[in-house]
């Protein structure tokens, strides 16, 4: 289909950015690497006025600041997958990026673009929530940072103002923590029907409510000591899964509490004894 009319910028800067949200308010939308953005575009779904293209503001890399992994906003999922320090101090990120969509989607695509769309079902909120991410915004009055457990609220909705822009990731280093991404899709390359990410005892799901969550009755009782079949099999306490053309809730909530499971075994058997110093 043909997409609505819109205004095109392209911020040079995140202040020139910044300034055009601030210039067409709700009217305006930031666009990222388009995989997500785009689609909705062309089959008129969303219909902005102006579209602010962040793509020139070159606001991408990887660094590490202390024990601090630090990810640019337009760093690609492709750049994220090859990326040693995030396969060094996060491979969760590396492991969810490398199933987001296809190559090209993984070319194109972003971490801030992918978080900031607050899809229910991504791959991305889902790592990032077990990781216990910090997200870095602008706008007009600085930079503030968001605990990504307050970041997102509802279905393609964050706690970032309409004025303001996600330009880096933080995630803190969590050494040899156990870790595992298990991800369920009907067809190669989809949304996940449900996806469960696990660093220690830090349990996410992806598709069980209107946003990523946390699996906290489980992580309860890792923290209690129970066994991992039993803390997996509380992953559906207090969630609220859709039911659509792809699975009934029911169906979700039990498949929560088995991708849990496998997740939280498989972590485990990632555990490598450290060598006596």
């Amino acid at each position: 289909m043909i997409p609505a009319p819109f205004r095109y910028v392209a911020a040079t800067s995140i202040d020139q950015a910044i300034g055009a949200l601030v210039e067409y308010g709700d009217e305006a939308k930031v666009i990222a690497g388009g995989q997500s953005l785009l689609p909705l575009i062309k089959l008129r779904l969303a219909a902005p006025a102006v579209l602010v293209d962040l793509a020139p503001c070159g606001l991408s890399g990887v660094s590490v600041e202390g024990s601090v992994l630090v990810l640019q906003a337009m760093t690609a999922y492709r750049d994220i997958v090859r990326s040693p320090l995030v396969k060094e101090h996060a491979p969760l990120l590396a492991a969810a990026s490398g199933v987001v969509g296809d190559p090209q989607v993984r070319n194109r695509g972003t971490i801030g673009g992918g978080a900031a769309h607050a899809d229910p079902a991504g791959d991305i909120g889902c790592a990032l929530m077990a990781l216990d991410s910090t997200m870095v915004v602008q706008g007009p009055s600085g930079r503030r940072s968001i605990p990504i457990d307050e970041f997102f609220l509802g279905y393609w909705t964050t706690s970032m103002a309409d004025d303001e822009v996600l330009v880096e990731v933080r995630i803190p280093s969590a050494g040899d923590a156990p870790w595992d991404y298990q991800k369920f899709n009907i067809r190669s390359q989809d949304w996940a029907t449900v996806a469960v990410a696990v660093r220690g005892d830090r349990v996410a799901l992806a598709s069980m409510a209107d946003r990523v969550i946390r699996a906290t009755a489980t992580e309860r009782a890792l923290a209690s000591g129970a066994s991992l079949i039993d803390a997996a099999a509380l992953a559906d306490e207090g969630t609220n899964p859709p039911a659509d053309l792809r699975a009934s809730s029911d169906y979700r909530r039990n498949l929560a509490c088995v991708l849990t499971a496998d997740a939280l075994r498989i972590s485990r058997s990632r555990i490598v004894p450290r060598k006596p110093s």
